[in-house]
C-alpha cells in the first residue's frame, strides 16, 4: 500500500501545476512512515488532520486523509486478531473518505488519495468487500482522469503512467478485458521514459499477458 500512497501524492502534484500549496505537503512525510511501520508518526500525521478538522471540519483534504489512516489502521487491528474494532475502523474509514468526496468532487486532491487507497487495499481484501472497493477505486481515477483531461500531457510521465497503469491493472482485476485493453493503449502512448509501465503495457497489448510489477515504478518505490 504505501508505494501506492506515494504515487497519489505524485499524481496530485502533477495536477496542481499552479497551485500556492498542496495539502499533502503538510502531512505525507508523517503518513508515509506511518504506513511504513512507524505508529509515532501516523499518529503525529493523524492529529495534523484533527487540528485542520477542527477548526473546519469540511475541510476535504485533511478529511480524506484522516480517512485513509483510519482505513489503514483497521487492517492492523485485523493483524492483531481485534475484529470488532478492525470492523469499525474500517467503516469509519470508508465513510470519512466518502465524506470528503461528497464535499469536494471535482478536487484532485481527494479523489486521487481514495481512489489509490481502494485500489491498494482491493488487492489484499477477498470477496464483495475487495471487489466494491475496487469498483470505487476505478471510478475516483477514472473522475481524475477526466479532471485533468484538458492538461493529461502536460503531467510528467511518471504520474500519468502510474493513473493509466492503475486503471489498466484495476479492470483486468475487475474481469473487463475490454476496458483493460483500451487503458493499456493509452498507457502505451505515454511514451516519457518516466513512464516505468511502459513496457508492461506494450507487452500485454502482444500478448494479453500482464507481466512485471503492479505497484508504483520509480525511484522513490526502490
Amino acid at each position: 500500500m504505501l508505494t501506492t500512497i506515494r504515487c497519489f501524492t505524485l499524481l496530485v502534484a502533477g495536477a496542481a501545476l499552479f497551485a500556492q500549496e498542496r495539502f499533502d505537503n503538510v502531512v505525507r512525510d508523517d503518513f508515509f512512515a506511518g504506513f511504513a511501520g512507524n505508529r509515532e508518526a501516523l499518529e503525529r500525521g493523524m492529529k495534523k488532520c484533527e487540528g485542520i478538522l477542527a477548526a473546519n471540519r469540511k475541510d476535504a483534504e485533511a478529511m480524506v486523509w484522516h480517512g485513509s489512516g483510519t482505513f489503514f489502521l483497521s487492517g492492523e487491528a485485523a493483524k492483531a486478531q481485534d475484529y470488532p474494532k478492525s470492523a469499525e475502523l474500517y467503516q469509519r474509514g470508508l465513510d470519512e473518505m466518502a465524506a470528503a468526496v461528497a464535499l469536494e468532487p471535482d478536487s484532485i486532491g481527494v479523489v486521487i488519495p481514495r481512489g489509490a487507497t481502494m485500489l491498494a487495499a482491493s488487492r489484499g481484501i477477498p470477496g464483495d468487500n475487495g471487489k466494491e472497493l475496487l469498483k470505487t477505486g476505478l471510478a475516483d481515477y477514472e473522475k481524475a482522469y477526466r479532471l485533468q483531461s484538458g492538461h493529461f500531457d502536460q503531467l510528467s510521465g511518471h504520474g500519468r503512467g502510474e493513473l493509466l497503469f492503475g486503471l489498466a491493472e484495476g479492470y483486468l482485476r475487475a474481469g473487463d478485458a475490454v476496458r483493460a485493453r483500451e487503458w493499456f493503449a493509452k498507457l502505451a502512448a505515454v511514451t516519457d521514459p518516466e513512464n516505468g509501465h511502459l513496457k508492461q503495457a506494450r507487452t500485454y497489448l502482444e500478448s494479453g499477458k500482464l507481466e512485471g510489477p503492479r505497484s508504483c515504478v520509480g525511484c522513490h518505490a526502490q
